[in-house]
């Protein structure tokens, strides 16, 4: 198992540009399966996660072929079906969250898939009702093989369009659903979808394939099935996640750091959340600025209260970055109350911090009250385990900031999502080896 070691207390200083959006990334290598002709993505992040689900379309007869490290064609007109029945595949797909993505475009396309209960972070419970009843709704139908466990999904007669309202703002239940309709018969309206940016970036790209869609960017899509699709080019936007996570890891090491070309029109409340815990941030074109500071303080709300930061559907704050408030919280002065929401197992990690010397309350396994130190360094060393990418990369924040030396292991974890963490980081003044 791979660890890191990482000595604390740098500061750092340069320019770092964010890698490719992973969550964008998994959605449209999916959409590739919706048509027999060549489809080109770049700007694909070069970790575990994106390149795990490459390697599994290619074993179900996609060919890909790599321009560069970070562009791929896809074409998918030879796909072998029998695959889905294999332990292989069953396996695969376990091993990751992304592979529930697809089911929609097989189903559309050839009218059968296979559903292994998907893998990915654990942290806590991630339904698949919105994705299977959509498909139910759209005329597919599902059992459950308990000894294979797996779903058996089938629509021998094509899909149809039908109004449906979601039971929650799914992200991939969202993906899985257009992707499935823009191929079914007649008009497929969706309410209460996500509309993330990589939500309206997959919209986009299925539409320059000839799909048609309305309300992208809204969570009401109306979609007109077409008979097929043909091939495009797609760049993925610059993953928000990561964004965060350089803003915060400045934040904590009290370092002058410039994030390139990062699409501020697409980071939503982001620049302002981080505000709100007093971390200076000055927007320049489609670049943020953080500013050493000595110390940030965190606000409190007009009346006086404590300040609560929670998750919520976009246009809210992403779950995925509220483990990077809490530890960047750890320093500030001032108390925060972090509400996560959605997942109810993500917070656990905390006890990890608190070792460190952090004054952390876990009220319940949604809210953790943050009472900040108020100077830097102010965390000591510890051994840790990343139990998820982003209780990982929340870690990695902590040791950073912390005095002497880490070790984290289970950086598998951390490589799911973070191209190259440490030598990026690295190269800004970081000392992180990999061991």
């Amino acid at each position: 198992m791979s660890e890191f070691i990482v000595e604390g207390g740098c500061r750092l200083e340069g320019t770092i540009e964010p890698q490719g959006a992973k969550n964008e990334a998994l959605q449209v290598i999916c959409a590739t399966l919706l048509t027999s002709e060549k489809v080109t993505i770049s700007n694909l992040p070069d970790i575990a996660d994106v390149n795990n689900l490459i390697d599994l379309l290619t074993r179900l007869g996609v060919e890909t072929n790599y321009i560069d490290r970070h562009t791929c064609e896809f074409q998918a007109h030879n796909v072998n079906l029998a695959y889905l029945h294999t332990e292989e595949f069953r396996k695969k797909s376990e091993a990751l969250r992304g592979s529930v993505m697809v089911t929609g475009p097989l189903v559309a396309r050839f009218g059968e898939a296979v559903l292994p209960k998907p893998g990915g972070d654990k942290i806590g419970r991630r339904r698949l009702d919105t994705h299977l009843i959509g498909l139910e709704r759209l005329g597919a139908t599902f059992e459950y093989d308990s000894s294979k466990r797996v779903y058996n999904i089938t629509a021998p007669r094509g899909l149809e369009g039908i109004y449906m309202l979601l039971d929650e703002a799914s992200v991939t239940g969202t993906a899985n659903l257009v992707m499935s309709a823009v191929l079914a018969r007649g008009v497929t309206t969706i309410y209460n979808a996500a509309c993330e940016p990589y939500i309206q970036q997959l919209c986009r790209m299925l539409v320059r394939m000839g799909a048609k869609i309305e309300g992208i960017g809204s969570n009401l899509l109306t979609i007109t099935g077409v008979t097929a699709l043909w091939g495009a080019n797609h760049r993925l936007l610059p993953d928000m996640i990561e964004v965060g996570s350089f803003i915060g890891i400045a934040a904590m090491t009290g370092s002058d750091i410039t994030l390139k070309n990062v699409s501020v029109r697409d980071l939503g409340i982001i620049p302002d959340s981080f505000s709100r815990l007093g971390i200076d941030l000055t927007v320049k074109g489609d670049d943020i600025v953080i500013d050493q500071k000595e110390i940030y303080t965190i606000d409190s709300f007009i009346d006086g209260s404590i300040m609560t930061i929670a998750d919520a559907p976009w246009p809210g704050l992403s779950p995925d970055l509220l483990s990077i408030f809490l530890v960047a919280a750890t320093q500030a002065r001032g108390s925060v109350l972090i509400h996560q929401k959605m997942f109810e197992s993500r917070l656990f990690f905390v006890d990890k911090l608190i070792d460190m010397g952090a004054k952390i309350i876990l009220c319940d396994p949604h809210r953790a009250a943050v009472i900040g130190s108020g100077k830097f360094n102010s965390l000591k060393a510890a051994r840790m385990v990343s139990p998820d990418i982003r209780a990982g990369i929340a870690l990695l924040m902590a040791a950073m900031s912390a005095k002497g030396t880490s070790r984290i292991d289970n950086i598998d974890q951390i490589d799911r999502g973070y191209e190259r963490i440490d030598e990026r980081l690295n190269e800004l003044g970081a000392k992180i080896f990999r061991n």
